[in-house]
């Protein structure tokens, strides 16, 4: 494995991050009903989880010596998640972000297997941490959904 392939994983965990980012902000700006004062502060959270591992995932690119080139229109066409469901209620929403947290598990274990093959373990540690992150994450969503 080359510094291009850990590179290249490493991208795709940062357009679904950045998607997730995206939805999470938007879920915690909609959010409504009886539960709305503890989803409004979960979403926030979370989505500040995910722009410091947004911009831990960029780092680690240039540090690949790569470029980062993700964009707007990148984003948008090349996650996992699919767009926000601008009239999802607090269920949806919470369901739309646990799959959102499982796609960017999934780039995540791509990206531990190209460092793994790659020898790299900066990148394996953070992927680590970041999985570790998400499972929390969801763990904190899916209990929300067990208590309704």
């Amino acid at each position: 494995m080359t510094n291009n392939t850990v590179a290249t994983a490493l991208t795709a965990v940062l357009t679904n991050s950045y998607a997730l980012y995206y939805k999470t902000q938007n879920y915690h700006w909609n959010v409504d009903g009886p539960a709305f004062v503890s989803l409004h502060q979960l979403f926030e959270t979370q989505y500040e989880a995910l722009k410091n591992q947004i911009d831990q995932a960029a780092e680690l690119i240039r540090g690949l010596d790569q470029k980062v080139t993700v964009s707007l229109s990148d984003i948008q066409a090349d996650n996992d998640l699919g767009p926000v469901q601008p009239n999802a209620n607090a269920a949806d929403m919470i369901a739309d972000l646990i799959d959102g947290h499982t796609a960017v598990e999934r780039a995540l274990t791509v990206t531990l297997d190209a460092a793994g093959k790659a020898g790299d373990e900066v990148v394996s540690g953070f992927v680590a941490d970041s999985l570790t992150q998400h499972r929390q994450d969801k763990w904190m969503l899916r209990s929300l959904v067990a208590a309704a």
